[in-house]
């Protein structure tokens, strides 16, 4: 049997996804005893999973009623678990737009207080290493570097809420590559470019640059998934 941790995990995960897909409608009563049944499991391990539920905002005890599943204006949704679950469900699109349009509000901001600074450099460098890692075919190499430039832009500006949005903004990134659409995830030269040209900027010590640089790639992004996402 998996460590008590292991089958937390699980029953979290499970049960967080079919909210998330609506498997599990608001208003339904989830009844911890026949969690337990279902995955062979203690009544504290599903108590557990939904204590973290009900922190993410997807479920609510009630009296009388039991515990029950909340709708998605209650959820977290800048939370990574939250993120990776609608991720992974027909909600893709729907959130890569979403949390692009709220990046285009921030990112550019970050960028003109991260100019200049002793945080631009990295910025630059994982830019770079984009570049290098398209060169070679290795996405998983392009991955991690646009999680280390996006985590330098945002914590190099200095402003705590930003660097907060790191994770959300890492969460989001790590996505595209847990799903088999054929979409704009495919990685690109033209992309890492755009990354480099911020990069630049920071460097250079120029704020505006910086931003309309940030406003550009970000813009993209969103532009192309937009584009893919499925119509109708």
């Amino acid at each position: 049997m998996p460590p008590a941790r292991g089958l937390h995990a699980h029953v979290l995960d499970t049960l967080g996804q079919r909210i998330v897909d609506g498997a599990l409608d608001p208003g339904t009563v989830v009844r911890p005893e026949l969690v337990a049944d279902e995955f062979g499991v203690s009544r504290s391990v599903v108590r557990e999973a939904l204590r973290v539920l009900q922190s993410l905002g997807l479920v609510e005890p009630r009296q009388r009623v039991g515990t029950q599943v909340l709708g998605i204006g209650s959820w977290e949704l800048l939370a990574p678990t939250v993120i990776r679950w609608r991720g992974a469900s027909p909600a893709y699109f729907v959130q890569q737009r979403e949390l692009l349009e709220l990046r285009l509000g921030v990112e550019p901001v970050a960028a003109s207080l991260t100019a200049g600074g002793s945080g631009a450099s990295a910025v630059l460098d994982a830019a770079q290493d984009m570049l290098a890692a398209c060169a070679r075919e290795d996405s998983r190499a392009y991955l991690e570097a646009d999680v280390r430039f996006h985590r330098a832009l945002l914590t190099g500006s200095g402003n705590a809420v930003f660097a907060h949005f790191a994770g959300t903004v890492e969460a989001l990134l790590r996505t595209r590559t847990s799903e088999s659409r054929d979409t704009i995830t495919r990685w690109t030269r033209e992309a890492a470019l755009r990354h480099e040209a911020v990069g630049h900027a920071l460097v250079a010590g120029d704020g505006a640059a910086a931003a309309a640089a940030t406003t550009a790639l970000v813009g993209v992004t969103r532009d192309e998934f937009i584009a893919e996402a499925p119509r109708g």
